[in-house]
């Protein structure tokens, strides 16, 4: 099931950890997740989310404020029962850990390119098979999975393809247009628009695209606590002025925001 980073052989137990007949070894971590993102790699010391926007997607996740949006992803994979699965970019489990719950009997894996997201994602279900590795080269064989998963999330959709076996397939969730427009309207001075199914377009060849649907809630933030969350867990964090940020925080009432999320399916034909 999972192929080395480096010369794409069979990795197999050994000690702590996993080894190819090449020789080249990788060490469990204390956590319990396998690094399986070699140096030559890596585009920085510490590819992806850094620990402060981790803990605040945690702190934000885990106060339940996005549970509609995971709750309807672990019913649609549910509904296709796969035999073997993976979070591509699970950042710190909080999507996974719901997945896992509504696939009690399958084999699930799960990855992200950051370290210090994979290392606490591995205390929300131990069972998984959590992995350190780059979206971009996906350390696990060719036709090896029958559900893929990516939520907020870059995508590599060849390496998806590769992975998928025959009748497979993968549940993209992304933000609609309308995703948090109450929030980027108080933001900038001008809010730009992007078109919903532009990624579409980068379908590859082979895999019909079977399901889709939009879910919609509005948002109660009350606490100033959550509000710094939601924007350290976004681009918005960086990309907005100080000022500005700071007024969405600091305001007196209840920061009122649409989330908006949609849900497309792709299958993997013969």
């Amino acid at each position: 099931m999972l192929i080395c980073p480096i010369c794409s052989a069979a990795l197999s137990a050994a000690d702590n950890g996993v080894a190819c007949l090449a020789g080249h070894r990788f060490d469990r971590a204390r956590q319990g997740y396998l690094n399986l993102l070699p140096v030559q790699h890596k585009n920085s010391r510490d590819p992806g989310d850094n620990q402060a926007m981790v803990e605040a997607r945690r702190d934000f996740l885990n106060a339940g404020h996005y549970a509609p949006v995971a709750r309807r992803l672990a019913e649609l994979a549910a509904e296709r029962a796969p035999g073997r699965w993976l979070d591509i970019g699970c950042g710190e489990g909080y999507y996974t850990a719901q997945i896992a719950e509504a696939l009690p009997q399958a084999d699930g894996y799960a990855l992200d390119i950051s370290r210090e997201a994979v290392k606490r994602a591995c205390r929300r279900n131990p069972a998984l098979s959590w992995l350190v590795a780059s979206m971009a080269r996906v350390p696990l064989a060719d036709a090896s999975c029958q559900f893929l998963a990516s939520v907020f999330s870059p995508l590599d959709w060849q390496e998806a393809k590769r992975l998928l076996s025959t009748g497979g397939g993968l549940m993209r969730v992304g933000p609609t247009s309308g995703h948090l427009m109450e929030l980027r309207e108080q933001l900038y001075d001008e809010v730009r628009d992007y078109a919903d199914d532009k990624h579409l377009a980068l379908v590859p060849a082979g895999m019909l695209h079977a399901h889709s649907e939009t879910l919609s809630f509005a948002l109660s933030l009350a606490s100033p606590v959550d509000r710094a969350n939601l924007l350290a867990m976004t681009p918005h964090g960086w990309r907005a002025s100080a000022e500005k940020r700071r007024c969405v925080i600091e305001q007196a009432e209840p920061f009122e925001v649409t989330v908006s999320m949609r849900y497309d399916y792709f299958v993997l034909q013969d």
